[in-house]
């Protein structure tokens, strides 16, 4: 899982930090799509962006490191939400 590296949500967006801290509930896809309001197709993206940026493996790995760090990608969200 990330190799032990520090993991910098900050590269993240805005929708990747909400689809993450989504993905901790075990949802499927469409569920998580239904409730951002957007396209399964694009929950799928999101995915998959976050697990190549932070070079995890898997969307339950995503999940995983979700709950290991949620208060650091809460406290992004609540940061980058203030920016807009």
């Amino acid at each position: 899982m990330a190799e032990n590296r520090p993991l910098d949500f900050s590269c993240l967006t805005s929708r990747e930090v909400e689809a993450l801290l989504l993905l901790a509930s075990g949802e499927q896809n469409r569920r998580l799509a239904r409730h951002l309001g957007i396209a399964e197709r694009t929950i799928r993206a999101h995915t998959a962006s976050i697990v190549r940026k932070h070079r995890l493996k898997s969307r339950f790995e995503a999940a995983i490191v979700t709950h290991l760090h949620a208060d650091d990608i809460r406290q992004l969200e609540t940061t980058q939400r203030s920016a807009a």
